[in-house]
């Protein structure tokens, strides 16, 4: 049965949709999409693709199917499946896909539905965007970070072996599903995660998010699903207002990058397959903080609460690499622009800014320290 949800409006240039979060919502996908697309999944006119992870639709996938079946037997997905792991997120899954569709028959009207966490969402944005030049998808994350973060903002694309998220594009969807259920089923180490993103949200934007995951960690961490719909729905709303305000990445937006410079730093050092992103990101908020810290521009009882919150959502996956190859390995972010290195730190709790004068000097030394932070975590 479901549960009161909360509805979240993304506004941007290209159109507006909305995002809904609550518990229950799986099973009403298909009455949902099908409402949007005016009953053509029910009358055929229209197809579905799902892509999706064997992982998640073992879960899930009865769940979902069921909504489109009560439709009728035309509106039933075609299921297209993808190894779960951030090695799978390239250009040849998304050629396979390609293929996949086009002989399947899915045409200008078929719409895409992405089933899984943000490795899911990401690449098929980017298939939405390519097959045929456009067409439709919606988002259905199942994923703590794919539900505050990755299903929002129509940020689309895979990696290459030079970096992540090289190849994409901005492509919203027709709507976003985030049904807080499929967390219950998520590893600990996933759910905690995620939830450093929401952490990131709060520090540059939420204050008020920000002191909720400071008070009721247990709860929240135990699953509680009052505590989790909070959590989903202020992540989702500042990353819309955020999103509506700067639809592609022209200033504002960037401060969604807190900890991600070093954090994608991190990821390809250890190739993706040793920290979760969010475990990453978490380290790179750590590195954001000290700089920050270095520039006066928090105060020292400010930057202990971050760091206690950061941690207290950890524990903090462990890693190996070097301070040097990490700064190395910034220099391919995408967010450089015209050689200048541009960096997101915290000015309080609950605001950011987006500096392009962090020194090398100073992004070693806080990946030197942060890498001793990790020496001693062991």
């Amino acid at each position: 049965m479901s549960t009161e949800s909360v509805k979240v409006e993304v506004r941007v240039a290209s159109g507006s949709y909305q995002v809904e979060i609550g518990s229950g919502l799986l099973a009403q996908v298909g009455a949902r999409v099908d409402a949007l697309l005016q009953g053509g999944l029910a009358a055929g006119k229209q197809r579905v693709f799902v892509v999706t992870s064997p992982e998640i639709w073992k879960l899930w996938g009865e769940t979902l199917v069921g909504g489109f079946s009560s439709l009728s037997e035309k509106a039933v997905p075609v299921v297209m499946s993808v190894p779960a792991g951030e090695q799978y997120k390239r250009l040849a899954t998304v050629e396979r896909l390609l293929e996949e569709m086009a002989e399947a028959g899915a045409d200008r009207d078929s719409v895409l539905l992405a089933f899984g966490g943000g490795v899911i969402g990401d690449m098929t944005g980017y298939l939405a965007a390519s097959y045929m030049r456009g067409i439709r998808y919606v988002q259905v994350p199942t994923t703590l970070l794919a539900q505050v973060d990755s299903s929002v903002g129509g940020k689309t694309g895979v990696n290459l072996a030079a970096g992540k998220n090289l190849v994409g594009a901005f492509y919203h969807p027709l709507a976003v599903y985030a049904d807080i259920d499929t967390l219950a089923t998520l590893p600990a180490a996933e759910l905690r995660a995620g939830l450093q993103e929401s952490v990131k949200a709060g520090i540059i934007r939420d204050k008020a998010l920000f002191e909720f995951m400071e008070a009721q960690s247990e709860a929240v961490l135990a699953g509680e699903k009052a505590a989790l719909l909070r959590v989903v729905a202020d992540s989702v709303r500042m990353k819309a207002e955020v999103v509506t305000l700067d639809e592609r990445e022209g200033g504002l937006r960037m401060i969604l990058n807190l900890g991600h410079t070093l954090g994608h730093a991190i990821e390809a050092a250890t190739e993706y397959k040793v920290l979760l992103h969010g475990e990453a990101v978490a380290w790179g908020m750590l590195a954001a903080i000290d700089i920050a810290q270095g520039r006066n521009l928090v105060s020292a009882e400010e930057a202990a609460r971050m760091e206690q919150v950061i941690r207290a959502y950890g524990p903090m996956k462990l890693f190996k690499a070097s301070a040097e190859e990490l700064v190395a390995l910034t220099a391919k972010d995408k967010k450089n622009r015209s050689g200048a290195r541009s960096y997101v730190l915290p000015v309080g709790i609950g605001l950011a800014a987006v500096v392009k004068d962090v020194s090398e000097a100073e992004l070693l030394g806080a990946a030197q320290r942060m890498m001793a932070a990790v020496e001693v975590t062991k």
